[in-house]
């Protein structure tokens, strides 16, 4: 006997192909980051801690020994700096309880598919969470937000001039800040946005075309503005991206089903993986928006 709609939906692959298409839906923080696989769970990577190779004197000047060099002198040795580090897999999981082997044969597959979304969502979340906390916690480049002791929401606020010296400051660690991501709290986007409107008079910026796909609201100074509420509410995240950092995937978003015959099904989801903060100075964090 053939299988009714709703018991083909939640069967083998198709439940893998629905979770993985919710997940490039739904993530946000991860598409800004070089993917790579790692086939084990300890990793042990190098990070970058130093920008321009430069020589200096003994009192911590830069010199000249680079430039205008004599003839017949030896060259000046410099040496680029990185940090060996060692990390681990995280697993982030979850399942839904019990769908009945009576509901599966007559529900509706839309129930199944918002099932798998959320469930989908949830580890999605947790990712970008992740991520989130490892950027903003050990970013070496920060400042404070020129707005005062309320930062954009005061009555003097400048978060264009924020938003242009983290970008100086990246730019002075020679990377590239052409193609800038900004990640902020709805807090901060609306704080920017009544300064942009109410305070300067501007009109409301376009939205871009692929906000769905990328999460980008809008682009101002150069830099692309993403929102999420897992961004901290009083700090704003600048970072080059596919710089700035590396998701290191064991296993990509997945999903499955857990069967008891004659009772139910269980839908599980789950990704591992781990955040590489490679480029401590592709980014700059500014504090107290």
């Amino acid at each position: 006997m053939a299988d009714k709609s709703g018991q083909a939906e939640i069967r083998g692959i198709d439940i893998d192909k629905l979770a993985k298409g919710f997940a490039d839906e739904d993530i946000i923080f991860k598409q800004f980051l070089t993917i790579s696989p790692t086939s084990a769970r300890e990793i042990r990577w190098y990070q970058k801690t130093a920008g321009f190779l430069d020589s200096t004197d003994t009192t911590g000047v830069t010199s000249s020994q680079i430039e205008d060099v004599p003839q017949l002198t030896l060259p000046t040795v410099v040496e680029q700096s990185w940090t060996r580090k060692t990390s681990y897999v995280k697993k982030f999981f979850v399942e839904s309880p019990w769908i009945s082997f009576e509901d599966i044969k007559d529900c509706d597959p839309d129930v199944l598919a918002g099932n798998i979304r959320d469930l989908t969502r949830a580890v999605a979340r947790r990712v970008d969470n992740r991520i989130y906390a490892q950027l903003s916690g050990s970013l070496l480049l920060s400042g404070s937000s020129s707005g005062g002791s309320s930062g954009w929401a005061d009555t003097a606020p400048k978060p264009i001039g924020d938003l242009l010296s983290g970008s100086m400051e990246i730019r002075k660690k020679n990377y590239d800040i052409s193609n800038l991501v900004v990640l902020m709290h709805p807090t901060a986007y609306k704080a920017l946005l009544d300064y942009i409107i109410d305070t300067k008079g501007s009109s409301i910026p376009a939205l871009a075309s692929a906000k769905a796909e990328s999460g980008v609201l809008m682009q101002l100074v150069g830099q692309k503005i993403v929102v999420s509420d897992n961004c901290t509410e009083d700090m704003v995240v600048q970072i080059v991206p596919q710089r700035v950092g590396t998701w290191k995937q064991f296993v990509p978003m997945t999903a499955a089903t857990k069967e008891e015959v004659g009772i139910g099904t269980k839908i599980r989801v789950w990704e591992e993986g781990e955040f590489l903060l490679t480029d401590p100075n592709a980014g700059y964090v500014i504090k107290q928006v």
